[in-house]
C-alpha cells in the first residue's frame, strides 16, 4: 500500500511522510536518505517501546551503522527537561557526534521531546518521526515543532526543527487502547473544522468505520489530515500566520489540560476546547445556533466529551492568560466562521472566555436540574 507525500519547507521538498502497515520499508527510506553511517538512538516510552522498539531496532540495524534505544516513562508529566537532559547523558555516553540521529517512537509527547532533544544537542542532529498513535499520525508529527513543558506552562520550551523524514505504520492504530484512538480523533475532527467541510462530511459518514478502527477508513482519515497539516505548515511554517489555525480548541484545551493534572488525554481536551471556541464563535455571531450544536454533538460518537466535572472557571481563565499564544496583552483565539473555516481573533473577552468555561463545565448543580 506504499505511498507518500512530500512536505516543503521554504518552498523546497524537506521530508516525507510515508504510509505503510507495517516496519519493513522503514531500512530502504533510512538507506535512501544515506544513514548507513550513521548511528540511531531509538527514543521511545515505556507503553510504546515494549510494543515496538526490537521490531523497529531490528528494521534499521541493517542500515544504520549501530542502534541504541533509550526509553523514558510514559506520560505527560515525563514531557520536561528532566527528561531531555537524561536523553542527552545518554547520547554523551554513547558518544553521538552531529552526524548521527534520533528516531522518535511513539507518541505527541515522544515526538515533541525527541524532536527537542534533536534540535539542541549538539546544536542540532537529525531525527526520524515514527507516530504509533492517531494522534501523532494526524497531527504532532509533521509540521517540525518539538517542544517540552515548564512547571505549569505546556510546550513553553521548543525549536522548530523539521525532521528527516516521518514513517507511519498504520497498523499500530490496531493496538492503541481506545481512549487513546478516540483522543486522536479529536485532532483529526480539528482539522476539518478549520479548513476542509468535506472532509468533515466524510468523517460523519464513516463514523462507524472510524470506530470500527476499519483500515482503508484509518488510512484515509490520517492521509486526508497529515494533507491538511501539510498544506498550513507549507505555508506558514514558523506560525506566524496561518498556522495558528492549527490551534483550534487548544488555548480552553491546554488550560483544562493542566487545571485537571493531565487526568484528561491531550485529546479530550481538544474537543472541550473545540467545544468552547464553537460556543464563543456562536455567541459572536459567526457561526448559527444550529452550526455550533453539531459541532459539538459530532464529538460525542467518537467517545470525546463535551463537558467536564467541576473546572473552577477562575484557574481556566488565568490559565489561558499564561498561554504561549497571547498576543500584546490579548489572547489569540481561533474561532470558527462556518464548518470549513477558522479565523484568528484577539478580540475575545474575559466574560466571552468565562461563558465557554460554564458551557463546558459540568458541576452538581447542572446533575441536580
Amino acid at each position: 500500500m506504499s505511498e507518500r507525500m512530500t512536505v516543503s519547507y521554504q518552498k523546497k521538498p524537506c521530508y516525507d511522510i510515508i504510509f505503510e502497515r507495517d516496519f519493513q520499508a522503514l531500512s530502504e527510506e533510512l538507506k535512501a536518505l544515506d544513514f548507513a553511517q550513521k548511528k540511531l538512538c531509538i527514543v521511545t516510552d515505556s507503553n510504546v517501546g515494549a510494543l515496538y522498539a526490537s521490531e523497529v531496532e531490528k528494521a534499521v540495524s541493517s542500515v544504520c551503522a549501530d542502534t541504541d534505544i533509550f526509553t523514558f516513562s510514559a506520560g505527560e508529566e515525563n514531557k520536561n527537561l528532566d527528561t531531555v537532559k537524561a536523553l542527552y547523558s545518554f547520547l554523551i555516553e554513547k558518544h553521538y557526534t552531529r552526524k548521527d540521529c534520533l528516531a522518535a517512537l511513539g507518541g505527541g509527547v515522544t515526538g515533541d521531546l525527541t524532536g527537542f532533544a534533536a534540535a539542541t544537542y549538539l546544536r542540532g542532529i537529525d531525527f526520524i518521526q515514527i507516530p504509533t498513535t492517531l494522534l501523532s499520525q494526524v497531527d504532532s508529527s509533521i509540521g517540525g515543532k518539538t517542544g517540552v513543558d515548564f512547571d505549569q506552562y505546556k510546550n513553553m520550551v521548543g525549536a522548530f526543527h523539521m525532521p528527516r523524514l516521518v514513517y507511519m505504520n498504520l497498523s499500530t492504530l490496531s493496538t492503541l487502547e481506545p481512549r487513546q484512538y478516540y483522543s486522536g480523533f479529536a485532532e483529526a475532527m480539528k482539522s476539518a473544522l478549520i479548513s476542509d467541510a468535506r472532509y468533515y462530511e466524510w468523517l460523519v459518514a464513516n463514523l462507524y468505520e472510524i470506530c470500527d478502527r476499519e483500515p482503508d477508513a484509518m488510512e484515509e482519515m490520517v492521509r486526508r489530515s497529515c494533507d491538511i497539516k501539510r498544506k498550513i505548515v507549507e505555508n506558514d511554517p514558523t506560525e506566524k500566520g496561518e498556522r495558528a489555525l492549527l490551534n483550534l480548541g487548544h488555548t480552553i484545551g491546554h488550560a483544562v489540560e493542566k487545571a485537571k493534572d493531565f487526568s484528561l488525554t491531550h485529546g479530550e481536551c481538544v474537543a472541550l476546547g473545540c467545544v468552547a471556541a464553537a460556543f464563543i464563535s456562536w455567541k459572536k455571531e459567526l457561526l448559527s445556533m444550529e452550526e455550533y450544536y453539531e459541532i459539538r454533538d459530532m464529538f460525542v460518537p467518537f467517545n470525546l466529551p463535551i463537558s467536564v466535572d467541576d473546572l473552577d472557571r477562575e484557574q481556566i481563565l488565568a490559565l489561558t492568560k499564561s498561554d504561549k499564544k497571547m498576543e500584546e496583552g490579548h489572547i489569540k483565539f481561533v474561532l470558527l466562521q462556518k464548518i470549513g473555516r477558522a479565523v484568528l481573533d484577539t478580540t475575545v473577552t474575559e466574560e466571552e472566555i468565562l461563558a465557554a468555561i460554564d458551557e463546558i463545565n459540568f458541576t452538581e448543580e447542572d446533575e441536580h436540574e
